[in-house]
């Protein structure tokens, strides 16, 4: 079973107390399951399994093996299928073995958890497959939910996608609203980007363009990457032939509104990146459901 890094385990152990709290209350105990504490024999032992009900591309699975672990440490997690898996309605993605109380109160946790990173992944490589044969990159965002970025962006590369920057603290990107601020202060950006390269050498630097003449000034200043913001298809052939011309070196992103039905032309523009927002903000989650072995 793939894992999570040790950054990914620490903010899913964060989110898993949080989910604990919420269903069993602040002193997480299985006694809190009201219904399994009436209904069932607490010391009854059982088998369940995970089990896909439709297609998709599986992720979170050591999320949903720590959810188990943490509600009780006897139950015996099995996974029968790898993180980044296609899914078939029916297949079974692991087992889970022990007290029936202690499954049943840990099921709807493991779920949520499954269901939304698989929904991610699932999202993602549509995308993926839709710009297959083009070299573009699909990128996600940091439109994530919060708390959940690290896990999200796991999911986006189970589904075969790629991250964008973690957050601020990894990355200079200058948008519009850093544009305008440079422009009110008279700033020449071209200076200020020799600045960022000289005393920040190992940082990657990108800008947000809106227009071919931003594109002609950002070109001047030689960032890792430029962002082309909500540009139309020949404007962005456009981008791409100008930025082959002098440096072919930096990397272009498509930005803004991509849809499964816009990225493929996108693609065909010859960016080498194309960020969409909804792979983390908008993903469905994917139906996984857990069966009691009778």
């Amino acid at each position: 079973m793939a894992g999570f890094t040790q950054a990914e385990t620490a903010a899913c152990s964060r989110l898993i107390e949080w989910a604990m709290e919420e269903d069993l209350g602040p002193q997480k105990s299985t006694d809190s399951d009201l219904t399994s504490s009436a209904f069932v024999d607490p010391l009854a032992e059982g088998t369940a399994f995970l089990v896909a009900r439709c297609a998709g591309i599986l992720a979170g699975l050591p999320a949903a093996a720590m959810v188990f672990e943490k509600f009780d440490s006897q139950l015996r997690f099995v996974a029968l299928i790898n993180d980044g898996s296609s899914l078939e309605s029916g297949d079974r993605i692991a087992s889970i073995s022990g007290l029936l109380t202690s499954i049943f109160t840990a099921e709807r946790t493991a779920l949520n958890f499954l269901q939304h990173l698989s929904g991610i992944a699932t999202m993602t490589n549509r995308y993926v497959v839709t710009v297959s044969g083009r070299a573009a990159k699909i990128m996600d965002t940091r439109k994530t939910i919060p708390g959940w970025r690290l896990l999200a962006k796991y999911a986006v590369r189970q589904g075969g996608g790629h991250n964008h920057r973690m957050g601020l603290f990894d990355m200079f990107l200058i948008k519009d609203n850093h544009w305008a601020a440079f422009r009110e202060e008279e700033t020449d950006l071209k200076e200020s980007l020799r600045y960022l390269h000289e005393h920040h050498p190992n940082v990657p630097i990108e800008i947000e363009v809106e227009s071919l003449a931003q594109l002609d000034e950002a070109l001047a200043g030689k960032p890792d990457i430029i962002l082309l913001d909500n540009m139309p298809l020949d404007m962005m052939r456009e981008a791409v032939k100008r930025r082959n011309a002098v440096a072919p070196n930096i990397l272009l992103e498509a930005s803004g509104g991509v849809t499964l039905e816009t990225v493929r032309a996108i693609a065909e523009t010859g960016v080498d990146r194309i960020s969409v927002g909804a792979l983390t903000h908008s993903a469905p989650a994917l139906d996984i459901a857990l069966d009691f072995e009778t």
